[in-house]
């Protein structure tokens, strides 16, 4: 569950009130939850609740009467991976199937783009009356999950099949879903490199720069919520990740850097280079500490491997993305970036002090393909731009 979206829909039943243990539960397995409401439900859920469990903002009405801000729909609907109903109730039901749209969580229901999963809970006899079983075949025909209702205690007072299923069930109900769509998924396999190289001059000095990786880390973040299986090949970085899919190998030089793409290159399906590798190296490292004696000192240093180059001239099926930091003639020189190393993708980072490049949170990037696709990106964090990125190479693989 690790970075999934889920979008969670809860209507006005009794039930509701059980949704305070879900939000916690999806939480607590990784995944980000907002919450969308029918006015209804707010007679049996706090919305302030929901907002403090769950670390978002609630949506409940189309447009908020104090600010005029609208909740846009659409926007919801295309931020979740996964739509969860619960509870939902008949009304909602018998809405939902009949394409009726007269509050903000069917609107969101109605333009989902990602799977729906609903947990229906009510009376024992609206389970069981023909109307709701005909509505359920909708849905069930509309590619809808459905999570049955169980037996037991009714708010009515009466015992039967109706009631919405306990939390830690629907939670492990969720979990097996995501893991059968992985399964019917292919997993790629992505090589990210990051961070700076560290190319010694003796044993306490380096040539370096100012990279942090945090690019490399966002990138990472972001397929890894898509799917994929990372391997990454990072330069001296703060960051930390942990997930069963990520791998992290460590190195400092450039050599080293290139030894490792090397070793594992072959069995990746696609690359991409952020880390911003020292152009050159020392000829020789002084085995012992440089003092400092004359009034100049002149090194010499020799080319470092290009390992973006070497990746692309032994490519089997490999998609190639590279990363350019320029500070004049940004498009001139990313474009050559492009053509010249025969990559499928350039990525141009436009520094910007404290906003983009180095350092920052955010980034500005405009991705070039080389059919000639441009995508120019406004300032957005690191890891928006990642996730941007990502659905690009998704739709040109879409394409092929």
């Amino acid at each position: 569950m690790f970075g999934k979206r889920i979008l969670l829909g809860i209507t006005g039943g009794i039930a509701a009130y059980k949704t305070a243990s879900l939000v916690r539960l999806l939480k607590k397995s990784g995944a980000d939850v907002r919450c969308v409401l029918t006015p209804a439900a707010t007679s049996f859920i706090s919305p302030l609740v929901l907002a403090t469990l769950s670390e978002n903002p609630v949506h409940i009405e189309f447009w908020n009467k104090e600010t005029g801000q609208w909740n846009n729909h659409v926007e919801l609907a295309l931020w979740a991976d996964l739509m969860l109903i619960a509870p939902a109730t008949a009304n909602s039901v018998s809405k939902m199937a009949n394409g009726a749209c007269d509050n903000l969580l069917l609107a969101c229901y109605l333009s989902l783009k990602c799977p729906c999963i609903i947990a229906p809970a009510m009376d024992l006899d609206m389970y069981q009356h023909p109307s709701f079983k005909r509505n359920l075949q909708t849905l069930l025909s509309d590619q809808v999950t459905i999570i049955p209702a169980t037996f037991g205690a009714l708010a009515s007072g009466l015992e039967g099949q109706g009631r919405m299923e306990e939390p830690e069930n629907i939670l492990r109900f969720v979990q097996e879903f995501f893991k059968q769509a992985a399964h019917q998924k292919s997993t790629k396999r992505l090589l990210i490199t990051a961070g700076p190289t560290l190319e010694h001059l003796d044993p306490v000095r380096y040539i370096s720069n100012h990279s942090t990786g945090a690019m490399g880390f966002a990138l990472a973040k972001a397929a890894l919520m898509k799917g994929f299986e990372v391997l990454m090949i990072a330069g001296p970085s703060q960051y930390e990740l942990q997930h069963p899919n990520f791998q992290r190998i460590d190195v400092q030089s450039a050599e080293q850097m290139l030894s490792a793409v090397q070793a594992h290159w072959s069995a990746m399906d696609l690359g991409i280079f952020t880390a911003a590798v020292a152009d050159y190296r020392a000829a020789n490292v002084a085995a012992e500490k440089i003092k400092k004696s004359a009034t100049e000192l002149r090194l010499d240093l020799v080319k470092n491997p290009d390992i973006l180059a070497w990746a692309a001239a032994n490519r089997t099926q490999q998609e190639i993305v590279g990363f350019a930091l320029e500070t004049n003639n940004q498009e001139e020189n990313a474009l050559k970036k492009l053509h010249d190393k025969n990559l499928d993708y350039i990525v141009l980072n436009s520094p910007q002090e404290g906003v983009s490049g180095f350092g920052s949170e955010t980034n500005i990037i405009t991705i070039f393909g080389a059919k000639g696709q441009k995508h120019a990106l406004p300032l957005m964090s690191k890891f928006a731009a990642a996730q941007a990125l990502l659905e690009i190479l998704d739709e040109k693989t879409h394409e092929n």
